[in-house]
């Protein structure tokens, strides 16, 4: 037993030393994050009951929730990352492209296809559906209003509305209720190229991690205001106005943010995070427990955070070429609550739980396959253009004159005896490999 517990205590390194390449297992957790997201919406969605967890977990959060996050994790981790190793520009440009393809193509998609052959079913017929489509609850007016990640209609033409469990339920109509997550992601990604830009990320990291000691401050404030221990945080009200993203709350902009914040604090101080199975497992256990006793938001969050990071360099090697090649898991989380909608409004649901949930993953499967393929690789394969007129054209070298007493070649010519260029002294240091596009 005390060789056991010697060995686990051991330090296997730091995350600079088993998180510097593509060898690791975060495709496989975002895939299981964004697999766990449709499992825990087929309860709503389906049946109009609470996530997958609402109750076991007192009220606390639910499988959904805790899957989103686990994206804003891992994000802060990666993008930060990204955004230290790659100018401004190509950072931003990076981020667009894994953001915005698929997304416009999933508002498109819904609204001249999916909503269309909804309307056709609810109405039995389309006349009429494009009469006035850019106007508000049309259809061309659901995909502009949402183009820039902030979800600023929610519906189109009042389908969806008495055909669902959850039309009924919320009273309006309602096609992807996913996306919601996305601004808050979007705001992420801009706070860190500030961050980059000011020289933040390199010269003033401290700055970071009292950030996030801040923000997981005030999180732990909202716990203590609720005045008990288990069930839900004190949820923190109010909201701002965002330009093209629309409402942000207060609430999701703490937890949110302080997660992508912990996730960015791991990554810039890579090399004092140790990676030890004894702290693993410990942060499982206080995940668990926080779950089913209560302290979720102070004690089950942080530990939720690191038990993320140790699983993803601990897993298996075998299970690294997860999402290495062919990442799914973008298109399941856009395309997994259209899907539901639509099967529940065709009344699927009435088979169960189970076949529901199996259903649900097998469509947003297939949406997301076509996503990657036809939309979100070709994309990514753009990540290193650059227009042409921000090329600079080579500037030509001319050989210097030989000094007196030179050396001649054959050709009678003076010259230099060339010399092997050394390594230059501004090059950089910190340069990290690819460990892979955020979500």
């Amino acid at each position: 037993m005390g060789k056991t517990l010697a060995g686990l205590a051991r330090s296997r390194g730091t995350l600079a030393d088993l998180l510097s390449g593509r060898s690791n297992g975060i495709g496989l957790i975002r895939l299981a994050l964004a697999l766990a997201v449709v499992a825990s919406h087929a309860k709503p969605l389906g049946f109009g009951a609470s996530d997958l967890g609402h109750h076991l977990f007192g009220g606390q959060t639910n499988v959904g929730t805790m899957a989103v996050f686990g994206f804003f994790v891992l994000s802060g981790l990666l993008i930060t990352r990204s955004a230290r190793r790659a100018s401004l520009g190509r950072y931003l440009w990076h981020r667009g492209l894994r953001i915005f393809p698929a997304l416009w193509v999933c508002l498109l998609v819904t609204a001249l296809l999916v909503a269309p052959l909804v309307a056709l079913r609810e109405n039995g017929t389309v006349s009429g559906f494009f009469d006035n489509p850019w106007e508000r609850g049309g259809p061309l007016a659901y995909a502009q209003a949402n183009w820039w990640t902030g979800v600023r209609q929610y519906g189109i033409d009042g389908l969806l509305v008495d055909t669902t469990p959850w039309g009924r339920k919320v009273g309006y109509s309602v096609f992807n209720g996913a996306l919601w997550s996305l601004k808050y992601e979007m705001l992420c990604y801009l706070a860190v190229a500030l961050l980059a830009v000011t020289a933040v990320l390199r010269q003033a990291r401290r700055f970071v991690v009292a950030l996030t000691l801040a923000l997981y401050a005030a999180v732990a404030l909202s716990w203590w205001s609720s005045g008990r221990w288990s069930g839900p945080a004190e949820k923190i009200g109010g909201s701002v106005e965002l330009p093209l993203l629309g409402s942000a709350s207060f609430h999701w902009l703490l937890y949110l943010g302080f997660l992508f914040a912990l996730g960015a604090s791991f990554d810039l101080y890579r090399d004092r995070v140790p990676v030890n199975d004894l702290l693993g497992l410990g942060s499982a256990a206080v995940l668990v427990l926080s779950l089913l006793l209560g302290g979720f938001a102070v004690l089950g969050l942080p530990a939720y955070a690191y038990l993320l990071i140790w699983l993803s360099v601990r897993m298996p090697r075998r299970l690294h070429a997860v999402g290495r090649r062919n990442d799914y898991s973008y298109g399941i989380y856009i395309y997994g609550f259209i899907g539901q909608q639509v099967m529940a409004s065709l009344g699927w649901s009435r088979w169960g739980l189970g076949p529901f949930v199996l259903l649900s993953v097998a469509v947003a499967w297939a949406a997301a396959f076509l996503s990657w393929k036809l939309v979100e690789r070709p994309a990514l394969r753009l990540k290193d253009w650059t227009p042409a007129l921000l090329i600079r054209p080579p500037v030509p070298t001319v050989a210097p004159r030989a000094a007196a007493g030179g050396h001649r070649d054959p050709g009678g010519r003076s010259g230099v005896v060339a010399q092997r260029p050394g390594p230059a002294v501004d090059a950089p240091t910190d340069e990290l490999p690819r460990l892979g596009a955020g979500r």
